[in-house]
């Protein structure tokens, strides 16, 4: 298999995982156009300008040790497919729009799949697909999600 030159969207959207692996928020809302917006689909919330920060702190303070691990890239023009998985330990409080879910100390592994638009260089779109059900299985609460929200801290 040859390799191929990253297309400058990918290099976009490569940028884009790196400032989140290192949790520079600044750097990652600045890949956004400014009518740009996230939309995490299995959590149902929508983030738009200074806002989408907030999923990069949200899964840090989750997962302090959070790793996307990037498989495949999918570019069509203006669109990129990311096939991934988010890796991690549970270490603090999950904050999503039904509760917070407190630290259960349990990885996780949870494929994901996220879909961007870009123009001109700037993502217009990010919509990130995570297997909630798989990832709320690895953190052993799907069983009992209403406990799981109400739980208050140790």
């Amino acid at each position: 298999m040859t390799a191929t030159t990253p297309t400058p969207n990918e290099k976009v959207i490569r940028e884009l995982y790196e400032a989140a692996e290192v949790q520079d928020v600044e750097r990652f809302v600045s890949l956004f156009a400014p009518d740009g917006y996230f939309w995490d689909v299995s959590a149902g919330a929508r983030y738009f300008g200074a806002d989408i920060g907030r999923t990069v702190s949200i899964y840090a303070t989750a997962f302090p040790d959070m790793h996307r691990a990037l498989d495949k890239f999918y570019v069509t023009g203006d669109v990129v497919v990311v096939e991934l998985s988010l890796n991690g330990t549970h270490r603090g409080p999950l904050s999503l729009p039904a509760g917070t879910i407190q630290r259960t100390g349990k990885e996780i592994h949870a494929p994901c799949c996220d879909v961007f638009h870009l123009k001109d260089g700037k993502v217009t779109s990010f919509h990130c697909y995570t297997a909630a059900t798989i990832l709320l299985g690895q953190l052993e609460v799907l069983g009992d999600l209403g406990a799981a929200f109400a739980a208050t801290p140790a």
